[in-house]
């Protein structure tokens, strides 16, 4: 099943002006989520945060996030992406106005909060078209390109905004991305389809079992994909949009500009590795190689690559956002897990299966930005010094993730997914 009635397919230019539509408000969810990295020497210094209270303000915003992705999928799967994240976006402009205005660290945190379910239907919303109005091949290409659009968004938010600091200050860029998001509703509003509501008549005719989630959480394939969504999807995410910055300062011993320039060029890989899984994951479909062929041989080198960076920690020096940056390369084998999830399900269940898996990602991405933040500090209170912590902390991290992955390969998938 690819597309209905309703729902044709797309012409090569409305899908083109369709994604730039949805990109730009993705773009601009990714800085606001990845911005933390950037700015937390400075949030740690004006509000005396520990790293605990770091990993939490963090993590606030894929606490938000999380607690969108039920309702949302469901809401999706009715009333489409174009409505619901223009509804979802205006809460995001909320949530940038208050951060910008917060006097307190649990303002902040709410405010992080507001952003987290502003922003929680940028990829989902657009997954879920995708999947109605693309081919399966154009639907591998473009999540892979919504990533990059995303990683741009993170580039962003490393040195342009260290540079931005010193003229502007991080309330005043809190407003300015309150107005650009507010502009992106309104380019969302002009280009994207409308879609067609289902009669209440045709809502009754639907069969209890395509209603809710019941699909979803029977599905196999999901629980198989659920442990490295959760560990080495969201690992990488939380490593990246937050203690990449902290380990630069902290093990590394980098200054907060030598980190941010660290941070832009992990950002700067990851998006190019993104463009060219666009690029390369319809071909390898053609040819029978499959996101959980790519997952199986690919996955296992991020755990060399973390091993490498826990053991050599000072070691490294100027190599250091390197390891950091092949990591994330090396971890992104897992990101062909979103789309893969869709394609097991009928389209008419595409945005509650999608929701449910971002679900499980963010949920990951929350707890081990603050899991990590926790064990760091807890190692410290028993006397470690503060590398130790942090390798004591990404090793922890690391034995969950080759969990997941032992979980992976062990867990038989449905007969109808390779």
């Amino acid at each position: 099943m690819m597309v209905t009635s309703l729902h044709p397919l797309l012409s090569r230019k409305a899908a083109i002006t369709v994604f730039l539509a949805f990109a730009s408000a993705y773009f601009l969810s990714a800085l606001i989520r990845a911005i933390t990295a950037t700015l937390s020497p400075t949030l740690t210094q004006e509000l005396g945060l520990t790293a605990r209270d770091l990993g939490l303000l963090a993590g606030g915003y894929f606490l938000g996030f999380s607690l969108t992705q039920l309702p949302l999928g469901s809401w999706l799967d009715r009333f489409g992406p174009k409505r619901v994240n223009i509804a979802f976006l205006s809460v995001a402009v909320l949530g940038c106005l208050a951060f910008a205005t917060a006097s307190s660290f649990a303002g902040l945190l709410l405010a992080r909060m507001l952003c987290g379910v502003g922003v929680s239907a940028c990829l989902m919303a657009p997954l879920t078209g995708y999947r109605r109005w693309l081919t399966p091949a154009a639907q591998l290409r473009t999540n892979s390109w919504m990533l990059m659009t995303g990683s741009l968004g993170m580039l962003t938010s490393t040195l342009p905004v260290q540079w931005l600091m010193p003229w502007m200050g991080w309330r005043v860029m809190f407003l300015v991305l309150a107005v650009m998001v507010a502009l992106t509703m309104l380019l969302m509003a002009w280009q994207v389809p409308a879609w067609e509501v289902p009669s209440e008549d045709a809502q009754a005719q639907t069969p209890a079992t395509e209603k809710g989630y019941a699909a979803v959480w029977r599905s196999r394939y999901f629980w198989r994909m659920t442990p490295i969504g959760f560990f080495s999807y969201g690992g990488m995410v939380a490593i990246q949009t937050l203690w990449a910055g902290p380990w630069l300062t902290q093990v590394g011993g980098w200054s907060s500009m030598e980190a941010a320039t660290g941070l832009f060029i992990i950002n700067l890989t990851m998006l190019c590795v993104f463009w060219t899984w666009g690029l390369v994951t319809p071909k390898l479909s053609r040819r029978g190689i499959h996101p959980n062929k790519l997952i199986a041989w690919g996955l296992p080198a991020s755990f060399g690559v973390m091993g490498l960076l826990i053991v050599a920690a000072e070691g490294l020096g100027a190599s250091t956002a390197g390891v950091l940056a092949l990591f994330c390369l090396t971890s992104s084998f897992v990101s062909l897990a979103q789309p893969a999830v869709g394609q097991a399900f009928p389209a008419a269940l595409a945005g509650r299966a999608l929701s449910a898996y971002n679900l499980v990602i963010f949920s990951g991405i929350f707890v081990v930005q603050w899991g990590i933040g926790l064990t760091v500090d807890l190692f410290k209170s028993w006397g470690w010094a503060t590398v130790a912590a942090f390798q004591g902390a990404m090793t922890v991290f690391l034995i969950c993730s080759m969990a997941a992955y032992a979980y992976f390969l062990w867990s038989k998938p449905d007969n109808s997914t390779p």
